[in-house]
Formats: structure tokens, sequence, C-alpha cells
């Protein structure tokens, strides 16, 4: 009998678009002819409890004795419980796009209740001036709906959250003791609408096999809940999870119990896993022979591990599939009106990875042994935007959000050729190394071909401590990058770290400066500061020695096993910086506040910076030089020129001259050459056309003009071809 599986992301993780592991794994299936059929909970559970008779329902179990008890911020939103119960509905229509014209009504400031999260609106005023309607509107609205969380977390659930639920239970859980009690206690209000969304899912799918895809420790507890209900009402159904939560933390699990609740714990990637799964439920395997498998043999919790049963390539895993997922159903939200931040939240985006692993696997704090760091496998351009091109139809949208942990250079160049080829209009955006070779001209390209953002590791913004993190970069390459990205209008995230192993006060408050700096430049748009945290699978955790820090125990649990506390020996206590860290960026991210002193965003006592006022500055006015390599790729994004001759008379001689006259999308430009050269550059520019598979080398064209004339070096730094670089031609 084949076996049906039901594929399920547990609340909760993105509100504007789907976690793509199910997407991914129903792609894989479908190439197998296994049947499978998916679902986003955590979207589910969102809207119904966000609607008409959600609020009722949830006002309603509150008694009149709570309300005495609770903060004046939970009466006001409780006493206005009525205004929320009428907007709820319009608002959420509005935040899915199909009620665009509530907008007027929310922007009025008279139609959404406001509690504690509209107390923020008077320090952004100056940005709704930048904003359209819609975007105000939805930032508004995205504080209603905190309000409401806030609520629900102070008097109904304290778990609830909107990208998150119960995270602290599954944060560093190294005993299972804490998340297993919970699971004895009674469900709340909370777990009884999942519950009865996967009963019904349950009895209409009937599968053999139920898998949760857990990439959070934020929603650990939902699945272990949800995989309790199912073995409690349906005992015939089997039970397995993956996932980013699995493949980090539970990669030497011990106990027992946590096979009360899944059959099957998979590690890595899951596809030759899940096959073997199939296999086992259909009589077709034995338990001894699956595949990074944990389960239970003999009544003991074994790990099978049968490396002799090789993993799929990426080219033989499918599209990833989103059918039966709502997608027309997500909320687009705007939490920080930061154009580059509201990526994550804003919008759906189809994910797609160009590589498997990471191509650069050097840094430190990374979990570069693992095999989702380690093993490096790109895919082909053409594959990829085949991939693309199958989605836009599946999906009827065309933003993309490659999640890979740093997209190849290389590969980002040959996918932006490829899409300009098809004549794709596609959006993209994606996560990068500050590689050197993203030249400004590189930059252009991707922008061309539909990338709008970047984001990327600038960790600590020290040279000597990226070079302990072996990132490979420095911080004025650094520099250098972001303005190519910028000049060439593509934003810029920077993901920034505090509290590395031996990192110094002085320089935190130098690595604050740099930012500063960039930020007041305008070379980045977007940041995020997060606390080093030490890890069981990186360099740091496994050799805790070379780097100055000691493990504050090498006993190992029996459930989750990730993250390592730790004493620095030679660093500074680093928890005290978070606040002001996070409030100086919250700023600079705004555009404002570039003078203030570093000193006023701490309360204590810091150090003044040892870093120029002009270093970035600096940095980004040295000359980049000439040289050009004879391999570069010359490639023409413009179109075909409007040709005129004429002749040029000077000093009693006559010169015959052709001008040439571009269209872009923006402007009108002319370059005068004389006619010969005019020629040339004709059928020059139609070889290097970016629609032509056959790309020319610089040492073809210099070749092909010295054939004609002399000194290519001449011609190609003259002003006709300096005018072409600024625009459309482009050396790679």
């Amino acid at each position: 009998m084949k076996a049906k599986l039901f594929l399920i992301t547990p609340p909760f993780t993105q509100l504007n678009t789907p976690y793509p592991a199910t997407a991914y794994l129903k792609g894989f299936l479908n190439t197998k002819g296994i049947s499978a059929v998916q679902a986003d909970l955590g979207i589910e559970v969102i809207l119904k409890l966000f609607s008409k008779q959600g609020l009722t329902d949830m006002f309603g179990i509150i008694d009149a004795s709570a309300e005495k008890q609770m903060s004046a911020n939970a009466k006001r939103i409780y006493s206005l419980k009525n205004e929320y119960i009428k907007t709820i509905d319009a608002v959420i229509l509005f935040l899915q796009g199909n009620n665009p014209t509530l907008s007027h009504l929310i922007c009025q400031e008279d139609f959404l209740p406001e509690a504690s999260r509209f107390e923020q609106l008077d320090e952004l005023d100056w940005a709704f001036g930048s904003m359209g309607t819609q975007d105000k509107a939805k930032h508004l609205a995205t504080l209603y709906l905190e309000d409401i969380s806030d609520f629900i977390v102070e008097c109904i659930d304290p778990h609830f959250g909107f990208s998150r639920y119960a995270e602290r239970l599954g944060r560093s859980a190294n005993s299972f003791d804490e998340l297993y009690a919970a699971l004895q206690q009674p469900c709340t209000y909370i777990d009884e609408l999942l519950l009865r969304l996967l009963h019904d899912y349950v009895e209409k799918e009937q599968p053999a096999l139920v898998c949760f895809s857990v990439p959070f420790p934020g929603n650990l507890y939902s699945a272990f809940r949800s995989a309790q209900y199912i073995k409690q009402n349906f005992s015939g159904v089997k039970t397995a999870m993956g996932g980013g939560f699995p493949n980090t933390e539970l990669r030497s699990l011990a106990d027992a119990r946590v096979m009360e609740f899944f059959d099957f714990i998979t590690l890595d990637d899951g596809e030759a896993p899940i096959e073997c799964l199939v296999e086992h439920i259909e009589g077709r395997r034995g338990a001894d022979t699956l595949k990074r498998t944990f389960t239970l043999i003999d009544g003991t919790l074994k790990y099978i591990d049968n490396s002799g049963c090789w993993d799929y390539k990426q080219s033989e895993t499918g599209t990833p599939d989103y059918t039966g997922l709502p997608l027309n159903n997500y909320i687009s939200v705007i939490e920080v009106v930061n154009p580059m931040h509201r990526m994550w939240s804003d919008g759906r985006w189809n994910k797609l990875t160009m590589a498997h692993g990471c191509y650069w696997g050097k840094c430190t704090f990374c979990d570069i042994s693992l095999d989702y760091i380690k093993i490096y496998e790109p895919v082909a351009a053409k594959l990829l935007a085949d991939r693309m091109e199958q989605l836009m139809v599946q999906t009827g949208q065309t933003g993309f959000h490659f999640v890979d942990e740093a997209a190849p250079p290389a590969l980002m160049r040959e996918l932006a050729l490829e899409i300009l080829r098809r004549g794709l209009a596609v959006t993209w955006w994606t996560n990068i190394r500050f590689e050197k070779s993203f030249t400004a001209d590189l930059c252009r390209l991707l922008k061309a071909s539909g990338c709008v953002a970047v984001s990327g590791g600038l960790e600590v913004a020290s040279d000597r401590l990226l070079e302990l993190i072996q990132k490979g970069v420095t911080v004025a390459q650094v520099a250098r990058v972001t303005r190519n990205f910028t000049d060439a209008g593509i934003m810029v995230h920077a993901y920034l770290m505090y509290g590395y192993p031996t990192q110094t006060i002085q320089e935190t408050i130098d690595s604050l400066e740099m930012v500063r700096q960039m930020f007041e430049l305008g070379i980045l748009q977007s940041g995020f500061w997060h606390q080093f945290a030490m890890t069981a699978h990186s360099p740091v955790g496994m050799q805790p020695e070379k780097f100055g820090v000691v493990k504050d125990s090498d006993i190992a649990g029996t459930f989750a096993n990730n993250d390592i506390l730790f004493t620095d020996s030679t660093g500074a206590n680093h928890d005290k910086f978070s606040y002001g860290l996070k409030k100086s960026l919250f700023n600079y991210m705004h555009g404002i506040c570039f003078d203030y002193p570093l000193q006023d965003w701490f309360d204590f006592k810091v150090p003044k910076t040892k870093i120029h006022h002009d270093y970035i500055y600096n940095i980004l006015q040295e000359d980049a030089g000439f040289a050009i390599k004879p391999s570069a790729k010359l490639v023409w994004t413009g179109g075909k020129p409007i040709t005129e001759y004429y002749i040029k008379s000077k000093k009693g001689r006559s010169f015959e001259m052709a001008s040439f006259t571009f269209h872009d999308r923006k402007e009108t430009y002319s370059i005068q050459l004389d006619k010969e050269k005019a020629n040339w550059l004709s059928g020059f520019l139609d070889l290097a056309y970016v629609g032509n598979e056959n790309i020319i080398t610089y040492a073809k064209a210099k070749q092909d003009f010295e054939n004609q004339f002399e000194d290519f070096e001449l011609f190609w730094f003259s002003k006709p071809i300096t005018v072409l670089r600024q625009h459309a031609l482009l050396v790679l």
C-alpha cells in the first residue's frame, strides 16, 4: 500500500510568506511519485485567532475577576474589545492586500483602537512624510496587531509570539524535563486552535506519516503538542520531525521520552531520509537501514546513519512545490519603517537556494562542521532560472528570496545574465559575503536583473577580530563593497556581532563607530546586532582554548545540545552593551542622531573611540585603479543605438563622424566618434549584448580592435566609452 505524507510547518515562523522546507520536500517527493500534502499551521492559527469570531471567543474566556489583575495597558485593550472585534476582519483583509482602500481610513488615526504600541508614533512622525498611504496604514495596522499580541501574552498565553511560540522551552534545552512537563499541562487557548485545525486535516487526508519541519526553537513546542495529539487520537499514524532545530540541537539525543511523541527524527538534508521512511512504512525497508534517523529499535533509542545510502544532488531534488499552502492569505506587516529591514516581513517571496552549503566555510563562530554548511554544491544558473519560471507560473509571484548561507558571486553573475537573456521581470534578494569580487559593474548587472537587496555579515567591525573570525574580509573591503551595491541602487543589510571571544570594550566602541560612519555615508541601509553565542559545532565550540574562552560545563545534555555557556578569560562582559548598541542602530537606520557622542547610547562609562571620524570616507576616496583582467567579460545591457553620420570640419580638414543616440529607461544620451571606430563599436556592442550566450572577453575585444586600429587602451578609456561604461557597458 502506498503511504501518503502530510508535511507540516507548526506555529510560528513568518506571517508574510511560507517557510520553504515543506515546499522543498514536496517538490522532491513529486519527482519520486510519492503522494504528499502540506500545511502551514502557523498562518492558519493566526487567521483563526485574528478574526471577528476568534477575538470574540478569546475575550469571552476572560472572567470579571481577571480584569482586576490586568496591567493598565491590558485593561485599556479589554475595555476596547468591541472596537477590536469590529475592525479585525477589515484589517486582516487589508494586510493580505485585498482591501487597499481601507488605508485612507486607517491613516486618519481615529479608526483603529490604540494601546501602548502606538506610543512610539511621536518618534516616527517624520517617516510618514516619505511613506505612501499604503505603507503608513500597514505600519499602523502592524502596531494594532502587536497591541493585541501583548494582550494575549499577558492574559491568554504567555508563550505567544507572531514568529515564535514557547521559544523559551526550546532554547538551550539541555534537558527535556521542562518541555515534557509543559506537555503534560492542559492545552492553552492557542493550543486548542492549533489542534482543531490539525484534527480536521488528519481526518481529511488520512496520512500514513505526518512530518513536522521545525526550523527554530519557536516552533518546537507546537510540533511536540501536535505530535502528542496525533498519538492520542490517530494511533495508526506515524510522526517524524526534521529541520533546522533537530539538525543543530538534537544530534546527541539520548532521552527516549522524545519518542513518545515522534516515531522518527531525521537529521540534515531531508530528501533521502524521508524516502527511506516511506519505504519503511510501506514494508520495503527495515528500521535498521533508515538514513540519518533516530528511532526506537527493540525499545531502545538508536541512531541509524546508513552513510552508504547516497544523498541526492541539488539538480535532482526538483522544484519547490507550494501547492496546498494558502499563498493569498499571508499578511504583510511593517514593524520598522526602514525600507531594507521590512523585507523580512513585508511581501510574499518564493524561496530558493543558489547553492547548498557555504562556499567559504571558514567562519569560526559558524556550524561549519555540519553538512548544511560543510557540503557545498551550487545549482547551475540555467536550472535556477528554470525553477524560477516554474514557480512564477505556480504561485503567480515574481519575487524571490534566495536563502543561501552565502550566495556565490560567480553564480549570482551567471544567474543575472540568464535572467536578462530570458527577459524575466523578477525581484530578488539574497545573503552574501562582502567579497571584493562585488565590483561596481557586477553590482550594476545584479541590479539590472532585478536584485533589490543583499544582506551580509560585517560581524565585529574590527580587522583584528575579523581575522580571528576568519571572515576573509576587512572593514575597508566591506565599505567598498557596500558602496558598490548602494551606488547600483541595491539596499544593504549588515549582520553585526558583539561579545566575540577576546573582544574588548574599546573594540566594541570602535566597531560601533565604524557602523555609525557607514550609515552616515549611506552605504548601509539596515543592520542588526547579535550577541555572540558559542555553538557546539563551530570551531570556537570545538576548540574553545584557542579563542581564550572556557566552557562552563563539559557535561552534555540528553536533549538539545548546541548553545554552550562559556567564560571569556580576556574580553569584556558584553551583556550590558545590548540595549545601547541596538538603540543607536535603530536611530541610524532612520537616518538620525549621527552627531550624538557614542557615550550617549550607554548609561555607563565607555571609552572614546580611537577611529578617526573620516576613516570610512577616506577609504572610499581611494582610487580603485584601471587594471582590467584579459579574461574579464564585457557585457552590454543597453539597446541598439540610433546612428547618424555627419561630416566634421576642423582646420580645413573634414572627418566622417558618427553619432550614437541611446535610449534607456531613464534618459537619452549620445556619443560621437569617427566613422570607422563607430562601425567597430557597433559590431562590438552586438557581440557583447547580454542576450548572447557567448560573451566576449576584454582580451578578445582588444585583439579585434587592434586588427584594425592601434592602442585599444587609449580607445577604451576615451570619453565615448566612459559614457557607455557609466550607463550599460559592464566589465565583469
